[in-house]
């Protein structure tokens, strides 16, 4: 999609060091598209504390977090309808910290569309362009123009009553897009929708973004917009940027304890035991770190139950780290299967939740399983560097009455899946991961 912009933001002779990273190597202290420095508020009990943002043009940035955590709140505060504390706020290299709403240029759409009842789509959309432009042969066009991209073009001579609420959305986004905004900014504006008309909505978005080419600040709490509209994603929490970046790198590697959690990633503790190859073989102890009540994982000389885990990334052995795997990483199997991943675990269903399309499981992983040599495949296991792992028997059957350890995963997949495992709470099966899964963060 940031290839796409870019291709529109270069038609029109514009550049943008957002849209190719390279091009900002050694230029780190130009200023962004947009820039927020050291943003501080206090506003009815919601705050923002020491807010730092770099937002390259072109850019389509996910706001996430907890609900009360100052998604809206910056929002706002960057559209100018609270003035700060303390910091500035620049767009286009331009202080615009003092500048009222409607000289900053800057767009919003909230979930509630805040359409005027008593005008017709069309005059809704043109309001604002109004007061911008004079020559009614250009609003009249401008209007048809984004009224044809969002798909409304039948209803512009409808009053908002008489809308779905997935119209009324889009019309809210034409009347956004349609003064050429040089920043818009969305808050939540798919949440009230049912799941159908969300996923037509993100795809007539995502090309209208492309044709305005458009910067976006977008707050939501459903995951499904990030991954279908974003390229950068920004996790609040309590007023404060906890981390950022390109999705897959936030989702893959989270920082440990909130974001971890907020993710729903499965973040565990473990010490990194030695190299086999080009894997990274670690041991885990019972807690996860979200459930350990000490920062430091502590070694006790005496025995303990522990599983192996095999990672692609790099670790010292004795280095205590943090492993992070992805629900949607792990597959879940009746039998041991013959199998390229490294990581193949035996524990019992806790937890069955439907989520939507999707049922989460809840694991509880047994301390014996440390590998299955025997559901390697023969390929993996004549790969180089391959060495058998340190088990006392390679069949995991042997381990099928060990006992259960603390350490617990969480696995997604579909109903379907579900009903064909015949999953239930206590049923025995395999977790099955590949090592380039498991991301070692520190």
């Amino acid at each position: 999609m940031r290839a796409l912009r870019k291709k529109e933001l270069e038609k029109k002779g514009l550049k943008s060091r957002a849209l190719d990273r390279k091009e900002r190597v050694g230029q780190e202290q130009a200023m962004a598209f947009l820039e927020v420095r050291n943003l501080e508020l206090n506003v009815g009990g919601f705050k923002l504390h020491d807010i730092r943002l770099r937002v390259e043009e072109g850019d389509y940035v996910a706001v996430i977090g907890p609900s009360g955590s100052g998604k809206s709140l910056l929002l706002e505060t960057i559209i100018g309808f609270y003035s700060p504390k303390a910091g500035r706020i620049f767009l286009e290299g331009c202080d615009i910290t003092a500048f009222t709403p409607d000289k900053r240029q800057i767009s919003i759409v909230y979930q509630d569309h805040v359409l005027f009842p008593h005008m017709t789509v069309f005059e809704n959309i043109a309001y604002a362009l109004q007061k911008k432009v004079k020559d009614k042969a250009r609003i009249k066009a401008e209007v048809e123009r984004i009224a044809s991209l969002l798909e409304i073009s039948p209803l512009l001579f409808r009053r908002p009553k008489t809308l779905s609420g997935g119209e009324k959305q889009r019309t809210a986004l034409a009347r956004g897009l349609v003064v050429r905004p040089k920043l818009l900014l969305l808050d939540e504006p798919f949440s009230a929708l049912d799941v159908r008309t969300k996923e037509r909505l993100r795809a007539i978005l995502k090309n209208a973004i492309r044709e305005y080419s458009t910067t976006v600040l977008h707050v939501t709490h459903d995951f499904d917009d990030l991954w279908a509209l974003a390229d950068r994603v920004l996790v609040i929490r309590n007023g404060k940027v906890m981390q950022e970046g390109e999705p897959e790198a936030v989702f893959k590697r989270p920082s440990p304890n909130f974001v971890a959690e907020f993710l729903g990633t499965n973040l565990l503790k473990g010490r990194v035991r030695n190299r086999e190859g080009n894997f990274t073989v670690l041991e885990l102890e019972e807690k996860s770190l979200a459930q350990a009540s000490k920062p430091e994982l502590e070694m006790e000389s005496e025995a303990k139950s522990s599983l192996l885990f095999y990672s692609a990334d790099s670790g010292k052995p004795g280095e205590v780290v943090s492993l992070s795997i992805r629900p949607e990483d792990i597959i879940l199997a009746e039998k041991a299967l013959e199998s390229s991943a490294r990581n193949m675990l035996k524990g019992k269903v806790k937890v069955l939740t439907k989520k939507e399309h999707l049922v989460s499981v809840s694991l509880k992983l047994e301390s014996g399983n440390k590998s299955d040599l025997s559901a390697i495949s023969k390929a993996a296991q004549a790969s180089p560097g391959f060495k058998a792992p340190a088990c006392p028997d390679s069949k995991v059957s042997e381990y099928s009455d060990s006992k259960a350890s603390g350490i617990e995963l969480k696995a997604v997949i579909t109903p379907t899946a579900c009903e064909l495992l015949g999953l239930e709470r206590g049923k025995e099966v395999y977790a099955i991961f590949k090592a380039a899964n498991v991301k070692i963060i520190r």
